[in-house]
């Protein structure tokens, strides 16, 4: 057995590692030459070759994936973390690894469901920018010279644009042709809004637009699909000239609507919004400047009513002319006149000798020896004398009337001082009282303040003691009462000249 064993393994062929990848390579491909595969993208990520590397995961497996440069460009769609699509390509292996993979040349949603999933996350996201807040909007212009289309040269769409200008208002219309959905209709719209904005105000070959309109007919939501990339979206928020999203039918919702200044339901409304109707224009005109002429009319009547009132109280012109003529003749006698006098004066000033310097100089210094003469010390220097004379004598009263001052406060103060000494309570326990107070130092005032067994403190004249309240009866007001019964034990005899303290109960 061990022989057959051996001849069994002998005739099995050898492969090197490259020969037997070589061999799974082929027959992986010859094989899964062209597959569409369904699953969830998950972690897409683009090289800087601009490869894309990305992973599809079912519940069951998970297939790596490559999109290499050149198909990642034209892709409908850009792989998304947990977008559900349907990939079309080929199976590969890669030798390097030991693994194999899928290279995918086309990718589409997968469903109407993740189209719509796709474009409510993309429209939270661009939301969450601002670029669709109102305070970016832009107002539409009355009346433009120059609207710029952007649509498909070929469609209704422009028609519909061109007849309803046409009937409303002629305007010149300048149209970018696109593509307007499949594979590239969003580098076309985008690369056509910015090329709009880029022209020249003034100068420029071509007149720069005063109003785009981005139009497209209805269609299914994979047909306006180009209408929501964020592309688009971004080149319709950042224009300079305001902008009108006519995309679909009433009932189609695309992203540039949110970000376009004015949406239209239709194409042809997008015309009626972007001019007036212009025979509506010549019927207000005509009313205006029938109502201005009829303004300018009753204006100028009612000046001329008031002209007339006002030339009938102005009286005769001639007169007031020739009194106006006589005035003026009066007053330029009046300036002759004055004009000779001043004339006079001033001949009188030039005529008039100049004096010399020198006396010029003695005048000025017999001024100042008058003045000198009146400017001596003497009377000064008594001014000076009186004054300490009066000063000795103001400090002389003020020192005797402080005096008097201080010795009768003093003899006040004393006065005072004696009154205090004799109302001090203190002078009552000299003549044998004592003061009674509680535990918190408060004087006990009468007998019905205090209790059986309370502790007081009594202030006599040469200290204190304390004492606790008994309990036998008070005696009654008047003495009437029964006399307390004398102590056994004698009081200590009191000095002579102190008198004896009785009983205050």
């Amino acid at each position: 057995m061990e022989d057959a064993a051996s001849d069994s393994v002998g005739n099995l062929p050898e492969f090197s590692v490259g020969e037997i990848s070589l061999a799974v390579k082929r027959t992986v491909e010859s094989n899964f030459e062209r597959v569409r595969v369904r699953g969830e993208v998950s972690r897409p990520m683009r090289a800087g070759s601009g490869h894309v590397y990305l992973t599809l995961k079912d519940e069951n497996a998970v297939l790596d994936a490559v999109c290499w440069r050149g198909a990642a460009q034209r892709l409908s769609i850009q792989p998304e973390d947990g977008m559900e699509v349907i990939a079309t390509g080929k199976l590969t292996t890669y030798p390097g690894r030991s693994k194999y993979q899928m290279v995918i040349e086309q990718m589409e949603l997968a469903g109407e469901g993740a189209l719509l999933k796709l474009l409510e996350d993309r429209r939270k996201r661009l939301a969450a920018e601002g670029l669709f807040e109102a305070e970016r909007k832009r107002p539409i212009p009355f009346l433009p010279s120059v609207i710029g289309v952007v649509t498909s040269p070929t469609g209704a769409v422009i028609r519909d644009i061109l007849h309803r200008l046409a009937d409303r208002f002629p305007v010149h219309v300048i149209v970018w042709p696109v593509l307007v959905q499949g594979d590239g209709a969003k580098d076309q719209v985008s690369r056509a809004i910015r090329g709009f904005n880029s022209l020249p105000e003034q100068g420029g070959p071509m007149p720069r637009p005063d109003l785009l309109i981005v139009a497209r007919g209805g269609g299914s939501l994979e047909d306006l699909w180009a209408f929501n990339e964020e592309e688009v979206v971004r080149a319709a928020a950042a224009s300079d000239i305001p902008l009108i999203s006519a995309v679909g039918h009433e009932t189609d919702t695309t992203l540039i609507d949110f970000a376009s200044d004015r949406r239209a339901p239709t194409p042809s409304a997008a015309a009626e919004m972007a001019v007036p109707v212009r025979a509506d224009l010549i019927a207000r005109l005509a009313e205006d400047t029938a109502r201005l002429t009829g303004a300018v009319s009753r204006r100028l009547n009612e000046g001329r009513t008031v002209v007339s009132g006002l030339a009938r109280g102005l009286g005769d012109p001639g007169a007031r002319i020739e009194q106006a003529q006589q005035r003026l003749d009066y007053a330029s006698g009046t300036s002759r006149s004055r004009i000779t006098a001043l004339l006079d004066r001033l001949k009188y000033a030039v005529d008039r000798p100049i004096p010399s310097p020198a006396e010029i100089l003695a005048r000025t210094r017999g001024r100042f020896d008058t003045v000198a003469r009146g400017l001596r010390v003497g009377p000064i220097e008594r001014s000076i004398a009186d004054g300490d004379r009066d000063l000795a004598r103001l400090l002389r009263s003020a020192r005797s009337a402080y005096g008097r001052r201080l010795k009768s406060e003093e003899d006040r103060l004393a006065g005072l001082g004696k009154l205090l000494d004799a109302n001090s309570f203190e002078r009552v326990l000299e003549r044998g009282f004592a003061l009674v107070r509680d535990e918190s130092g408060a004087p006990v005032k009468s007998a019905a303040e205090t209790s059986a067994g309370q502790t007081v403190s009594l202030r006599f004249r040469d200290g204190e003691t304390s004492a606790v309240i008994g309990t036998g009866p008070a005696p009654a007001d008047g003495g009437g009462g029964a006399k307390p019964k004398a102590r056994a034990k004698p009081a200590p005899a009191s000095p002579p000249d102190t008198p004896t303290q009785e009983t205050l109960f």
